[in-house]
């Protein structure tokens, strides 16, 4: 359980921060980094949230992304090591119930025609601001991961990358199915 009676702790007052081992880095370290954009996607889906009265299964869906981020969040602050015991991980089922969610949102969709414009309705539009989010904090993951000593959960990453899609799909459903889609037109304004 976690209690957090003290908010300020002036610890980061230094230009530092600590990570769930108890080791201290700069707040610009790419760690830090990817934990707080994942941080940043999770924000934008409540943002979402807001727009969703008519949408109670996807607000359902993302009530459950939003507690899977806090789990995320806390794999990336726990940096995986040989011989220690294991903490808090993202696993293969998270990844395969966002797959699931995915299918029962895109059997009823529009066929796609073009790229999709971000935009439609104010859920839509805000889906995929936390789309773009997500894909940013999932890059910041990969980098990582290819950094010397830097080991990142395979499932995490794999569960960023299906966010994305999850988050796309979401965001045509809520244009009407994607009858409200708002689609690219090449070279539109030559």
């Amino acid at each position: 359980m976690v209690v957090l009676n003290r908010i300020y702790t002036r610890t980061g007052d230094d230009g530092t921060t600590a990570l769930g081992t108890g080791e201290r880095r700069p707040k610009y370290d790419l760690r830090v980094g990817a934990y707080g954009t994942v941080d940043e996607t999770n924000a934008a889906i409540g943002v979402v949230r807001l727009h969703l009265s008519s949408a109670p299964d996807l607000d359902g869906m993302l009530s459950c992304i939003q507690n899977d981020l806090f789990d995320l969040g806390a794999d990336l602050a726990v940096p995986q090591r040989e011989g220690k015991a294991e903490r808090l991980r993202m696993v293969s089922g998270q990844v395969l119930r966002l797959e699931n969610d995915i299918d029962k949102l895109n059997a009823g969709l529009a066929e796609l025609t073009s790229f999709v414009l971000p935009g439609g309705t104010p859920a839509a539009a805000y889906l995929h601001l936390a789309r773009t989010i997500c894909r940013r904090a999932e890059r910041m993951m990969v980098e990582l991961a290819a950094q010397p000593g830097e080991p990142v959960n395979a499932a995490a990453v794999q569960y960023m990358n299906r966010l994305s899609d999850f988050l796309f799909v979401a965001s045509r459903f809520m244009n009407d199915k994607g009858a409200g889609d708002v689609l690219w037109v090449p070279g539109q304004n030559r």
